[in-house]
């Protein structure tokens, strides 16, 4: 008999390491550990994703929360953004976002939407639901307080050598892993 328990951790470091989230819950997050003040005027995310969800289901990808709201949210299905889907295979994602201009922009496979202006105001409810979890596998989620170029982020789709995250560095990262979340080495 397999009895799973609420597992708490709290960790350093994913390099060449793969987050494997199972199935849905409302229960199992990894809660990364920024290196800075995330008091964010400007930003750019990057992550790997593979999930074989159906294209039409939204997913929360990333969620910025302090311990009382929503900050920012990253959702595989949003108002202002029609990406293509997200499939079995790995995909590389990236956004940027900067408060001056509100210009935002997502980044898939190293091309790049059209900008979109942030809307102020947006909100999302705290928490989640089972059904918004995301399935499948997170890898090389990297965060950095400015938006980088063009030239930056299709390197880091190549993997080629770009200045580490300086919110998160997935290489270094601290991490608590809740529920039903797996880590296992990037083969």
């Amino acid at each position: 008999e397999l009895i799973l328990v609420h597992l708490l951790l709290s960790l350093l470091g994913l390099s060449d390491k793969v987050l494997i989230f199972p199935y849905e819950t409302d229960f199992s997050y990894v809660a990364l550990i920024p290196q800075k003040e995330m008091a964010l005027r400007a930003f750019t995310l990057c992550m790997r994703v593979a999930t074989e969800l159906p294209e039409e289901r939204q997913i929360i990808l990333f969620a910025y929360r302090t311990p009382d709201y929503d900050e920012l949210n990253v959702c595989g299905d949003g108002a202002f953004f029609h990406l293509p889907p997200l499939g079995t295979f790995r995909t590389s994602l990236c956004l940027s976002w900067e408060s001056r201009t509100g210009l935002a922009a997502f980044w898939y496979e190293g091309k790049r939407s059209t900008y979109q202006v942030y809307k102020p105001g947006h909100t999302i409810r705290p928490k989640g639901t089972a059904q918004q979890s995301f399935v499948g596998e997170l890898t090389d989620l990297n965060m950095w307080d400015y938006v980088l170029s063009r030239s930056m982020i299709q390197a880091w789709h190549y993997r080629h050598k770009i200045p580490k995250g300086n919110i998160f560095d997935w290489a270094t990262v601290s991490y608590d892993l809740s529920g039903n979340v797996m880590v296992v080495d990037d083969d």
